[in-house]
């Protein structure tokens, strides 16, 4: 059986799913709208971020929720009280996602890194493309293992740990301007 942090349905973001995920990033898209439309006085936010979590705790039905859908649902409800200049500048923005670098490198294979790195790549601009501002890597020891089928202590592995690193460190230098934040991290 699985189990849901309060209820929360996991939220489909590009390829990867979110759970556990608190619920601040609504009302900032909410406020992200409203400011780019010039509605700064509009005070029914908090009740429209409150009825989206109500929403999501107690009325969606679906254990995955595609967080386009989320946001198609957040425009209507803000259409229907009359807030159609919010609904038309509502774009998506996702809760933190925590992405595994296992899955690239065992797509990539042992000894394809430049594979790994593109597929790397598309996975930050689909989420990114999918309202992801912050994206955590983790599994960084065992991607290397995978793409090296070495030890991660030996020189290879640390020399392959560093290139990753500086990747996800050096990612808005390597892309042309975002048209939003994009915060990368990787666990140690």
């Amino acid at each position: 059986m699985i189990c849901f942090a309060e209820n929360l349905p996991a939220l489909q973001v590009g390829r990867q799913q979110v759970v556990g995920y608190k619920t601040d990033w609504i009302e900032e898209s909410l406020n992200r709208a409203a400011t780019a439309c010039g509605r700064t006085d509009c005070p029914f936010l908090n009740d429209i971020r409150n009825g989206i979590q109500h929403f999501l705790e107690k009325r969606c039905s679906l254990k995955v929720l595609p967080i386009e859908d989320l946001y198609e649902r957040m425009r209507g409800m803000l259409r229907k009280i009359g807030c159609h200049e919010i609904a038309a500048h509502l774009t998506p923005l996702a809760p933190p996602v925590a992405v595994s670098l296992i899955g690239p490198a065992r797509k990539a294979g042992n000894g394809y890194e430049l594979v790994f790195f593109q597929l790397l790549k598309d996975e930050i601009e689909l989420l990114h493309d999918s309202g992801a501002e912050s994206i955590r890597f983790c599994d960084i020891d065992e991607s290397v293992k995978l793409l090296r089928s070495s030890d991660t202590t030996g020189e290879p592995g640390r020399q392959l740990k560093i290139e990753i690193t500086t990747f996800l460190e050096s990612y808005h230098r390597q892309i042309p301007a975002p048209h939003r934040e994009l915060h990368l991290t990787l666990d140690p």
